[in-house]
């Protein structure tokens, strides 16, 4: 009796315990629910989110996703073919909140914006980019940035007589300024068709998105449609200030208009780290 007794209390001790180990795993998991967002292709969607964002991933490339010019916490979305199939939306934001999405195709969506609040009230709605920094302050850095002398440690890429480069990277409080160099030694001009810089996976696993984050420039400095024949341009981007996760690489693509000759610099963290602070 006794043993049947030891017996008993073990099946109960361990079942407790199991039933301790559901319970202890169920107040560490829970299920974030998609909010469902129609989108069209001739308007677009804006989501303003509290924090900064600071990953987008899409399901799918018949969505477009960017991030508004000059701010860092709203997610322009628009369709990139009419009536496309619905598909998924995740954002990831600075305090480490993950939002997810399920898009679907609608001609006229009834709500084109959404906004989410801080549980504090006393911040601004919009993260700037560069709060201390105003457009003069802007314009005379990329002025001063277009005209220094090309660092040691130049970034290029060399094909069809076209020499694209970055010949630096600079910093002044939140805003980091590419120095970049457009050079045609052939006898045709280059027309460009677009200049474009964004974040993207290092590796792509097989049968998952691509993750793809475009950085909009907030000012272009000596900003140029056609670099002649047997010239040279020198260009200076202003962008917010931003550093890079280890999947992750910076692209700056640049495409030639009507032509073939594309050509892509990819810039690591380190050399984002180790921008030149603007002195004058």
């Amino acid at each position: 009796m006794k043993k049947i007794s030891v017996v008993v209390m073990g099946i109960i001790l361990a079942l407790s315990s199991n039933l301790f180990a559901q319970n202890e795993r169920s107040k560490r998991i829970s299920e974030i629910s998609p909010i469902e967002l129609a989108i069209t292709y001739s308007k677009t969607s804006n989501i303003v989110f509290p924090y900064a964002i600071v990953g987008v991933d899409r399901g799918s490339s018949d969505v477009l996703a960017q991030k508004a010019k000059g701010v860092e916490n709203i997610l322009q979305l628009k369709a990139a073919i009419p009536n496309f199939k619905e598909t998924n939306l995740t954002v990831i934001t600075a305090d480490g909140h993950l939002y997810s999405y399920v898009l679907s195709y609608l001609d006229s969506p009834r709500v084109l914006n959404i906004q989410y609040e801080r549980e504090t009230k006393d911040r601004p709605a919009l993260l700037t980019s560069s709060p201390d920094l105003n457009d003069a302050d802007v314009k005379s850095d990329s002025k001063y940035v277009s005209e220094k002398e090309r660092p040691i440690r130049r970034l290029k890429k060399d094909k069809y007589d076209v020499r694209f480069s970055i010949d630096g990277i600079y910093i002044h409080s939140n805003v980091m300024y590419y120095q970049v160099v457009i050079k045609n030694s052939s006898h045709v001009d280059y027309d460009i068709d677009q200049l474009r810089f964004y974040i993207r996976d290092k590796k792509k696993a097989k049968r998952t998105a691509t993750q793809e984050i475009e950085v909009k420039p907030t000012y272009v400095e000596n900003d140029a449609a056609r670099v002649l024949a047997a010239t040279e341009r020198r260009l200076v981007f202003a962008m917010p200030k931003f550093t890079l996760p280890d999947d992750k690489d910076l692209i700056v693509q640049l495409m030639e208009k009507d032509g073939g000759r594309h050509l892509e610099l990819k810039v690591s963290n380190d050399r984002l780290i180790n921008a030149i602070p603007v002195t004058r």
